[in-house]
């Protein structure tokens, strides 16, 4: 284990690192003095890469620990005979023909508890606040973002990591793991060795990935989040496959969208996608367009055990015995039925529209989709969609019941 005084200039290190607004907890400075004991302290690579790994939290961080890092322990600590008024040693100079080490440990801190160690100054940015600025972030309400912060949420729309839940088809594959005898092939195999089943082959059924259809509503009271949905059908559709995936919009009447999204140059895909839409911020018929994807499309897209997205705050213009007979349909033919609304999100959010409540006994989940954090457990959810059609319920609190 490294002397007293070279473990005083670690966690004036951590200290360091705080100051300018890396989040090093004292417990990490500890952990990084306890790994010292595993490693070459003269092997300057080995001490950096223990420190990195103890002492950086996120990607963004790296670079800024790198500089520090540099700038720290190129220095010598302040120690018993520059008080004295002895010339210290210098700073050791690394061989750049072989691996840097540390020649000569007294520079790290030697014959002082203390160090003393000075930094030149260097331009940084304040990261102090970093971490809450990116929680507000997280769940800023669309409706409430600068366009700074719009372009920044559609960055990180497009890079989401999509895992669709997995069906079981009818179809059976070879596993030496399946729980069910492959009777065909241990026949087959069986006839090399005059009848008798030497090798017991066995199968599983295969999985393919679950379709998935998003239905969106475009109309006036939807307009602050019609723009970022788009953006999300485009990055799920290019996320799970664009096979996999169906998109729909509705206003007052339905409008697929699914052809102009598969366009891999994401700017001419939307203006394509919102070129098709004829209906914006207009008025809302949920159910004559729900109508309308039942009896053209329902047989052609919910296939195969689909899960059905639905994006809407409920406002229904239109009968809503028109709705609640649609969606009953639409729960019937799918796996799995969706509904995101903007305002779940919002403290003390009853449902209370009209359209809300003839749609909700025909809903599997009710969900929010106002801000980023919403998008991932969307996400989330639509990875663990259960095998079974008869899951439960995913309400909120203040909803179930």
């Amino acid at each position: 284990m490294p002397a007293s005084p070279f473990l005083a200039n670690l966690l004036l290190f951590g200290r360091t690192l705080r100051a300018v607004g890396l989040p090093v907890t004292h417990s990490q400075s500890l952990d990084f003095a306890r790994a010292l004991e595993l490693v070459d302290v003269g092997n300057r690579d080995q001490v950096f890469h223990a420190a990195r790994s103890f002492l950086v939290n996120r990607k963004e961080e790296l670079e800024l620990f790198e500089l520090l890092f540099d700038r720290f322990w190129r220095f010598r600590g302040e120690g018993s005979d520059a008080g004295k008024g002895r010339k210290a040693p210098a700073a050791p100079r690394f061989d750049p023909a072989g691996p840097p080490r540390f020649r000569n440990l007294s520079y790290l801190g030697a014959g002082s508890g203390r160090a003393n160690v000075e930094i030149d100054e260097i331009e940084i940015r304040d990261r102090s606040q970093t971490f809450s600025s990116e929680e507000v972030f997280q769940r800023k309400d669309f409706s409430e973002m600068s366009a700074e912060e719009l372009d920044e949420l559609r960055r990180l729309i497009l890079g989401m990591r999509w895992r669709a839940s997995l069906r079981r088809t009818r179809r059976w594959r070879a596993d030496s793991r399946g729980t069910r005898l492959h009777l065909r092939r241990v026949l087959r195999d069986a006839v090399r060795y005059g009848g008798t089943p030497l090798d017991l082959a066995r199968r599983r059924r295969k999985s393919k990935r679950r379709p998935i259809i998003l239905l969106a509503d475009i109309s006036g009271s939807m307009e602050k989040y019609s723009r970022i949905i788009l953006q999300f059908f485009y990055g799920a559709l290019h996320g799970l496959g664009a096979g996999n995936v169906e998109c729909f919009v509705f206003g007052t009447r339905l409008t697929r969208i699914t052809s102009s999204l598969r366009i891999r140059n994401v700017d001419r895909a939307l203006r394509d996608a919102s070129a098709e839409i004829l209906d914006w911020s207009g008025g809302t018929r949920i159910g004559e367009s729900l109508g309308d994807f039942n009896r053209h499309w329902a047989r052609r897209v919910l296939r195969r055990g689909a899960v059905v997205l639905i994006v809407s705050d409920g406002w229904e213009r239109g009968d809503v015995t028109v709705l609640r007979r649609e969606m009953r349909y639409l729960h019937h033919r799918c796996h799995r039925l969706i509904w995101l609304n903007p305002h779940v999100g919002r403290p003390g959010y009853e449902p209370l529209v009209e359209g809300v409540r003839a749609a909700l006994p025909f809903v599997d989940d009710f969900l929010p989709i106002h801000n980023l954090d919403s998008l991932r457990t969307l996400v989330e959810v639509l990875a663990e969609v259960p095998e079974r059609k008869q899951g439960l319920r995913r309400r909120l609190p203040a909803l179930a019941g």
